[in-house]
């Protein structure tokens, strides 16, 4: 009785989820990388190819990153110490935050420990007041893209807000969010429409020129306006000829702007960056900054190396060879008839299977012959539409693309 009933409960759970082939908690100890090209994971003594790491431009294991990261510690240390409204903001913090904005082309901006945090603590105090006495009403509409990530969608959820005033739209159908905005008229104050610039899970973009244009007519119908929330941390470093992500490619801002530097920036760490009154306003009422020690200063270091490297004549190089390699991924796939989720111009490549537990074994007999790739099913996907999620960086070979897309061929 009690407690242990409790704890019966999580075991038959833990069950359930390992009988539906979705199993998360099993991962792979990683030992060591080599240090040839491309570099391979260590797994118990044996060598992988990866082809499941965020990592796009291969910066981790740059030398600038390292030197970057040595010498913020040697001057800061190893962690932050506290919070940064207790005992202060380390210069490197305040640095990392001009570079950002800087390369964003952006009034300020604000760093948080995760992009997950990033998300948390920037579009829940857009969406209400943290406080009884805020001035911030919650007669507003949230707007949500159906395929947005599981840290919008929580996001969403803390506000606490009534299900008539959070709203879903179709996948990449500005219709459809055209017709849910012109149904809000003179029901909220404002609108909130928050989406992924790339959708992780099939390297779909979200067209930002099109949201902004959608902004632009509709702000004025609403007392409060309308305001766009865009979260691009698979699109920045990866998208675009200087790596500004989706709204490079677009040619279009959002008002919002969330980012990372866990995946292209090879360094980790969350980031929002946006008008002046934006971020000042984030740093009195977003809580996962103001209550949360932000990224060490070796991080942070990393990040900043990161950022002027991209800014340079190197990164420019950098990014040729990534968008060389998707191609010829793309080419050599085509012509091998392997089937895909989505079209995709963005290192995530989604190879369709289309069932759990076959999606699973292709993945483990990937493995046994030395690649790394993630199997992507249910409830990350819709029913049926199981992946192998492969992910292509700058350090990917055109001889390790071809084992991998002829590995692909023989197992499917």
């Amino acid at each position: 009785m009690g407690q242990s009933n409790f704890f019966k409960l999580l075991t038959q759970e833990i069950n359930r989820i390992d009988k539906a082939g979705s199993t998360k908690r099993k991962e792979k100890i990683i030992e060591r990388f080599t240090s040839g090209k491309p570099p391979r994971a260590i797994i118990n003594k044996k060598k992988y190819y990866i082809f499941n790491a965020n990592d796009y431009l291969s910066l981790k294991y740059r030398a600038e990153l390292k030197k970057g990261e040595h010498q913020a510690s040697q001057l800061f240390g190893s962690g932050p110490g506290a919070v940064r409204f207790i005992s202060g903001s380390l210069k490197i913090h305040a640095d990392l935050e001009k570079a950002v904005a800087k390369f964003h082309h952006r009034d300020d901006a604000i760093i948080y420990s995760s992009a997950f945090a990033a998300n948390q603590g920037v579009i829940f105090p857009l969406i209400a007041g943290q406080a009884k006495t805020s001035l911030i009403q919650d007669k507003v509409l949230v707007v949500s893209d159906e395929l947005n990530h599981r840290s919008i969608i929580d996001a969403i959820r803390l506000a606490g807000l009534p299900k008539e005033q959070r709203a879903v739209f179709k996948h990449l159908d500005f219709k459809d969010l055209e017709a849910i905005i012109k149904n809000a008229i003179k029901k909220y104050d404002r609108v909130v429409i928050v989406t992924d610039g790339v959708f992780s899970m099939l390297g779909q973009l979200q067209d930002l020129k099109q949201l902004q244009l959608l902004k632009k007519k509709y702000d004025s119908k609403f007392k409060n306006g309308l305001i766009t929330v865009v979260d691009d941390a698979h699109g920045v470093g990866a998208l675009g000829n200087t790596g500004r992500g989706t709204e490079e490619v677009y040619k279009a801002q959002a008002d919002v702007l969330i980012g990372t530097f866990g995946k292209a920036f090879g360094s980790d760490g969350g980031y929002c960056t946006a008008s002046q009154t934006v971020i000042d306003y984030l740093r009195e009422s977003s809580a996962t900054y103001i209550y949360s020690n932000s990224i060490s200063p070796g991080t942070a270091g990393a990040a900043i190396s990161a950022i002027k490297l991209m800014t340079g004549s190197k990164g420019k190089t950098i990014l040729r060879t990534l968008h060389k390699n998707i191609a010829y991924f793309k080419k050599q796939a085509a012509a091998a008839n392997i089937p895909f989720a989505a079209k995709s111009n963005h290192p995530v490549q989604p190879v369709l299977i289309g069932d759990t537990l076959k999606t699973k074994a292709i993945v483990a007999s990937l493995f046994k012959v030395g690649f790394l790739t993630t199997a992507i099913s249910y409830p990350v996907v819709p029913l049926g539409r199981d992946e192998i999620r492969v992910q292509i960086n700058t350090n990917h070979t055109f001889q390790s693309i071809t084992l991998l897309i002829k590995a692909l061929k023989k197992l499917l």
